[in-house]
């Protein structure tokens, strides 16, 4: 076959074609092995409308993929949980059991459960393919339920599509989202926290754990049903309300999804759902996760490749999901789930580490995904750098649509937690934000979910730690939070500046959410107090919260009003560590960064482009807690130098404040007619577009 244009256009790859090429067959071979000569991956991932509880014009069927089972019985409230022969399945092919029952049978709201039996034992189960998991209140056990409304859920938009120019993604945990120490629901997130979203401009939102997972505390990531959203946010409806209302905003909805791993739960998971070891994952040294204390799938089952991808298919077409945010890829890329490995060269991806089965399971599918929706986006959350991961698969990638730029959130903390101040550079800076591979689009980001977590600290903690508690009042001139404003500010605009894909913010830090993320445990008491987001301190104008906030949504609305501003090159105008000056351009925006402590610049000469240029954003405006320094009003005229002039660059020189950030955007001007007879006609000039 031709070379894959991966290979191409990065000839460092040339050494691994061989690897490269293989890759992207065994993606073909193994589609072609699922769907045959004639048939579709869409057609194909349709085992959710196969297997679980289905309501027919006859009454119910129920199916369950169990190969090992010997005998499988419903119980349930329509038992009174007393095993009875009518609700006993019956094996058929392929390890597949079956039940049929009338209308009266079960009833919308029934809780139910599987008794599993196998050689030399049994046990409950909970299907694989639930669709409604619910926990009691008492007992705190779960249980299947029957959910089967009568009405279903009316869309009111009926498509779609995402706004991808850039994306801005706000990422956010429905069960923290609200201000009561509590467990908010999809109806609460929906009517007082998509408002705030739509209103600090971001096009997205990326919502953790949707999957129903039995421990709070795993922050979703530990999933014993995949196919149900959970339940101790509300119903499914809900769900759908919120997609629903999410759309009317223009916001897309993008479901961080978790197939890299499953709970080891065996009653509520599919650990043992059949009595096996080795059904859903490996059933050797390979079925444990060596740091997660979770189960690996082994993704060379095609009965589990059919489980995921289906599981893919249900969420976009029952839900209306604008896509997926897929965790833990990294670990599912490799054998050794790349933990304790340095990944310095192209050899390490292609040193025979590499797990084919999973990079052929998410290569498929990425290609799903996209046939059934075309503007769907998909994210992968990897660390280690590998090549094509959101690269084409016609190209030789695997075709995600981003991957995260872990790498920068890393870095901002590393500099937070090891440098002075006075020893931070822009040539570091720039290098690290713009340190990525040309054929691949990334999500860049200052901190996650996970530098929040318990164990971690946010940007603002570090910058303001103790201080926030008693400093943050109008009026307050406290040296320590001035600061943190001012860095807070700068590091968030630099690296939304440079983005070339999309930009994301975790929930409440856009205003510098003082407190930790500590979900209810036994080491807190079983507290929901570091649980939640405490909205008021935004609102309340007496403090210094809202100018963070304010800043925000100043530096979000200015790239959205430039059509494709990630697309735009990235530009270097300036950069000397001495001064701690950076500069750089995008189309007609110029945005300059003075990270120097002490020093303000006078006349601070940077080489631009010739012409006249009007600051838009400033972050020291007294409206985002800055000191008012700069002159917004006042227009800035290059000056030229014959040295520079064949350049077509000139110097734009600026006040530049110390710790201070400003954007300016240069003047257009209208272009010069050009007449090729002196006796032309005269003509209107017509403005550059």
């Amino acid at each position: 076959m031709k070379p894959l244009n991966i290979i191409k256009n990065d000839p460092w790859l040339e050494p691994y074609a061989e690897a490269i090429t293989g890759r992207y067959q065994d993606a073909v071979n193994k589609e072609r092995e699922l769907v045959g000569k004639d048939g579709s991956l869409v057609d194909f991932a349709n085992a959710h409308n196969y297997f679980g509880l289905h309501r027919t014009a006859d009454g119910w069927v129920f199916r369950e993929w169990a190969p090992n089972a010997t005998d499988i019985v419903l119980i349930g409230d329509f038992t009174r949980w007393q095993e009875m022969a009518k609700y006993r399945l019956t094996r058929k092919e392929n390890g597949v059991w079956e039940l049929f029952l009338k209308h009266n049978d079960l009833h919308h709201g029934d809780l139910y459960k599987m008794i599993v039996y196998w050689e030399g034992g049994m046990g409950e189960r909970i299907p694989a393919y639930a669709n409604r998991v619910v926990q009691d209140e008492v007992s705190h056990i779960f249980s299947a339920q029957v959910w089967a409304p009568e009405e279903t859920y009316q869309w009111q938009i009926a498509e779609f599509k995402p706004d991808v120019s850039p994306l801005l993604i706000y990422e956010c945990h429905i069960g923290m989202a609200q201000e009561r120490e509590g467990v908010g629901t999809y109806v609460e997130f929906r009517d007082l926290v998509l408002p705030r979203i739509a209103k600090d401009g971001y096009n997205a939102i990326q919502i953790m754990a949707i999957q129903e997972h039995p421990y709070y505390g795993s922050f979703g990531y530990h999933v014993s049903s995949f196919f149900a959203p959970s339940s101790r946010f509300g119903s499914p409806e809900e769900l759908k309300s919120l997609i629903d209302e999410a759309h009317r905003l223009g916001i897309a909805v993008i479901m961080d999804i978790v197939h890299s791993h499953a709970v080891k739960n065996e009653v509520e998971g599919l650990g043992r759902l059949d009595g096996s070891y080795n059904q859903y994952f490996y059933g050797d040294h390979r079925r444990e996760h060596p740091a997660w204390d979770s189960l690996c799938f082994d993704y060379g089952k095609n009965d589990v490749l059919n489980f995921l991808l289906s599981n893919c298919k249900y969420w976009l077409e029952e839900f209306k999901f604008d896509g997926f945010r897929f965790d833990g890829v990294t670990s599912m890329l490799y054998y050794n789930h790349g933990l304790g490995q340095a990944f310095g060269s192209y050899g390490d991806y292609y040193n025979g580490g590499q797990d084919t089965n999973a990079i052929t399971y998410l290569t498929l599918a990425n290609k799903l995904i996209h046939e059934i929706n075309p503007n769907a986006i998909t994210i992968a959350e990897e660390m280690s750098g590998m090549p094509g991961l959101a690269t084409k698969i016609k190209d030789g990638g695997m075709g995600f649509d981003y991957r995260m730029a872990m790498g920068i959130p890393d870095y901002w903390i590393k500099m937070l937690k090891e440098k002075k101040d006075e020893d931070w550079h822009p040539t570091s800076i720039y290098w690290e934000l713009t340190n990525r591979r040309a054929d691949e689009k990334t999500v860049s980001y200052v901190e996650s979910h996970d530098q929040a977590l318990v164990g971690d600290k946010t940007v603002i903690f570090r910058l303001i730690d103790d201080k926030m508690y008693w400093h943050m009042t109008k009026g307050d001139d406290d040296m320590t939070v001035g600061r943190g404003i001012a860095l807070h500010k700068m590091i968030r605009l630099v690296t939304l500046a440079s983005i070339n894909g999309a930009y994301l913010n975790f929930m409440g830090n856009e205003f510098g959410h003082p407190e930790w993320i500590d979900f209810p445990r036994e080491g807190n008491g079983w507290s929901y107090k570091y649980a939640r987001r405490q909205w008021d301190l935004v609102d309340r104008k007496e403090l210094k919260y809202h100018y963070l906030n304010d800043f925000d949504n100043a530096m979000i609305a200015l790239v959205k009003k430039v059509k494709n501003f990630q697309k735009l090159a990235v530009e270097k105008l300036w950069e000397k560590d001495d001064d701690q000056v950076l500069a750089f351009k995008r189309g007609d925006y110029a945005f300059v960064f003075n990270f120097n402590p002490y020093k303000s610049f006078s006349d601070y000469g940077i080489l631009a482009p010739a012409g006249e240029y009007s600051v838009v954003l400033s972050s020291d405006n007294p409206d985002f807690g800055g000191y008012g320094n700069v002159d917004e009003k006042v227009s800035h005229l290059t000056q030229y130098d014959e040295l520079y002039a064949p350049h077509g660059v000139e110097w734009l020189k600026l006040y530049l404040p110390a710790r201070s950030a400003i954007v300016l955007k240069k003047k257009r001007t209208r272009a010069k007619c050009a007449t090729t007879k002196p006796a032309a006609p005269k003509r209107k000039c017509a403005k550059k577009k």
